[in-house]
């Protein structure tokens, strides 16, 4: 006799469950990952946003060294629930702030999006450098 019921054994029917009894609530567990890649000049986040079909669909923002994405999935036609026999596929808005680990020069940023990756080229900025200072000294 087995201890686990042959529906929770796949880690699918889980996701299913917990849908089912968060409801509403279980479409704001979504959220897109990040690649944060450093190179000589800048850093590059890669983001997973497949299914996003116009520009105004997807917004990003920094500010004090965070990252944040945030848009919205359609789905690519109206689909009732009586219709849906499985859902696998996220629609809705989505929302990822990531903390970045160096100053970038904000002004600077600019965006890819292309076969469900977006890409943010950051240039790094320069750092404040030290400066000495002179003592006046009697």
């Amino acid at each position: 006799m087995r201890l686990i019921p042959y529906e929770w054994r796949n880690p699918d029917n889980w996701r299913q469950d917990m849908e089912r009894f968060l409801g509403p609530l279980a479409q704001g567990i979504t959220s897109p990952r990040i690649d944060i890649l450093e190179t000589e000049t800048e850093l590059v986040a890669v983001c997973e946003i497949p299914g996003i079909e116009k520009k105004e669909d997807i917004h990003i923002e920094v500010s004090e060294n965070v990252l944040t994405i945030r848009g919205n999935i359609r789905r690519w036609r109206e689909i009732t629930d009586k219709a849906l026999r499985r859902q696998e596929r996220y629609a809705g808005s989505f929302s990822r702030s990531v903390e970045l680990p160096l100053p970038i020069a904000a002004d600077e940023i600019r965006a890819s999006y292309r076969n469900g990756l977006l890409e943010v080229h950051m240039p790094k900025s320069e750092e404040p450098r030290g400066k000495q200072i002179d003592i006046d000294f009697n």
